[in-house]
């Protein structure tokens, strides 16, 4: 499997506080990998190991194929940090091109052009960064990370402070990316987010990951399904508790299809039909308790 990243036994002491206490994940590249955890559990403190801005106290991590502190990788990155600080007197146009040129990217007032019309800021390119909501200091963060169309883009709560179309934009915005074969890594505490970006997930608690990989796997495969009917109905198998929807166990299809052949003997008529799937909030509470 080709990695964009690749960590073994990370750990970091910070005087007296383990942070990470042996970290193992692969996260494959193309992929969008959500990093989720409730508070302190170290996700940040694992992503600035993984650029090199923190130093592991133990173990061994690679990003790109190439140590965290190369500068050849860091070109390769681009990042969203999540307290993103900007220069008050600077401009949207000044702060990407500010970017721009540590990125060493040639005649980038084009590609900055095109990145503030796709984050939304295209009428605010000359508005001082003193004068901008949290939500578009956000859009702009954004903007400087995909400058020079880094092969991996980490994003620290990427959506923090921006309202819900905003979000719808971000999201497709990091699909076009994936498409276009970058590798996605996000740490969000909006766990709705992270579903409908996502397609692997990491539980981190306590410093160490606790289950990885795609995110059908760590919902398992439910034997419980959700009916609804166009009326109520009284049948064998199938309960409710009063929202309208109907549960029903069924091991495989054929117990499945002859539940359903029941309800609609009873006079069924069904109008929805789907899989009793838990959502993030309900695996991460199940792992980490509470």
């Amino acid at each position: 499997m080709d990695a964009a990243l690749e960590a073994k036994g990370i750990e970091k002491i910070f005087k007296n506080r383990r942070a990470l206490a042996g970290v193992d994940l692969v996260v494959p590249r193309g992929t969008c990998f959500g990093l989720i955890g409730v508070n302190g559990a170290g996700k940040t403190t694992f992503i600035k190991t993984m650029l090199g801005i923190v130093r592991p106290s133990a173990g061994s991590i690679r990003v790109l194929g190439g140590a965290p502190e190369d500068i050849d990788v860091r070109r390769r990155i681009g990042y969203l940090p999540e307290r993103l600080a900007l220069p008050p007197a600077w401009s949207a146009t000044t702060y990407l091109t500010s970017i721009a040129r540590l990125k060493r990217l040639p005649r980038p007032r084009e590609e900055i052009d095109r990145l503030l019309v796709c984050v939304g800021l295209a009428s605010a390119r000359d508005v001082k960064t003193r004068a901008f909501s949290k939500g578009m200091k956000q859009r702009l963060g954004l903007a400087a990370a995909l400058l020079g169309r880094p092969e991996l883009l980490v994003l620290d709560e990427p959506t923090d402070g921006v309202d819900p179309l905003g979000r719808a934009e971000v999201r497709e915005l990091l699909r076009e990316e994936q498409a276009r074969g970058t590798t996605v890594f996000l740490n969000s505490h909006l766990l709705s987010e992270t579903e409908r970006i996502c397609d692997r997930i990491g539980i981190l608690h306590a410093g160490a990951v606790l289950r990885d990989g795609p995110i059908e796997a760590l919902a398992a495969q439910s034997t419980r399904w959700i009916v609804r009917f166009a009326e109520p109905i009284d049948v064998e198998g199938f309960t409710s508790n009063g929202d309208g929807n109907y549960h029903v166990e069924a091991e495989d299809p054929a117990a499945l299809d002859e539940a359903l052949a029941r309800a609609r003997g009873a006079g069924g008529l069904i109008v929805a039909l789907r899989r009793d799937v838990p959502d993030l909030e309900s695996i991460l509470r199940g792992e980490v308790g509470g």
